[in-house]
């Protein structure tokens, strides 16, 4: 079996890809150590700008699936059935779930250079992100007032009213 070796060398004067910067992160020699932890104090905190963001997204993420979810509802009809009972059921379940698991959707958020306090990191999104869940809420209990599935009326609650006292009585 013949060995067959590469020679690379030889590409290396004469390539076009010599004079182009090195990429980030990568540094030639261990002497530019000043310069390489003031790009990586920038770096982070471009970093945690980013995530500040990516934040900011996943926060008002409820708001932004709200036309989708109402046209789901127009859609499902004005009358009780399963499918329409079956969509306002997940539009009332999602806010409940999305506020429970809070702490965990914005842990991969929290910036670096804070302390992980999972309660006082990004207070700001997560008050956007109970309010956003809150209209979707709203939005679900909308649609089973209109669908008469709330009791709003006062014949909604005439088991729990007690009959007055009779103004006379009659013995014969």
């Amino acid at each position: 079996m013949p060995q067959t070796s590469l020679d690379y060398s030889s590409l290396e004067s004469s390539s076009k890809w010599k004079n182009l910067p090195p990429p980030p992160g990568f540094t030639k020699s261990s002497s530019s150590l000043k310069t390489q932890s003031k790009k990586s104090a920038v770096s982070t905190a471009s970093y945690d700008a980013l995530k500040e963001k990516r934040a900011w997204d996943a926060a008002i993420g409820p708001a932004k699936s709200l036309p989708m979810q109402a046209f789901m509802l127009y859609m499902s009809g004005g009358g009780v059935q399963v499918f329409s009972i079956g969509i306002v059921f997940m539009l009332l379940l999602s806010p409940f779930k999305n506020i429970a698991g809070m702490n965990e959707a914005f842990a991969q958020y929290a910036p670096t250079s804070k302390p992980s306090n999972s309660i006082a990191t990004l207070p700001l999104q997560k008050i956007v992100y109970i309010l956003c869940n809150l209209l979707t809420l709203g939005v679900g209990l909308w649609k089973c007032r209109s669908m008469g599935l709330l009791p709003t009326g006062t014949g909604d609650w005439l088991a729990f009213e007690t009959r007055g006292v009779a103004p006379e009585i009659s013995l014969f």
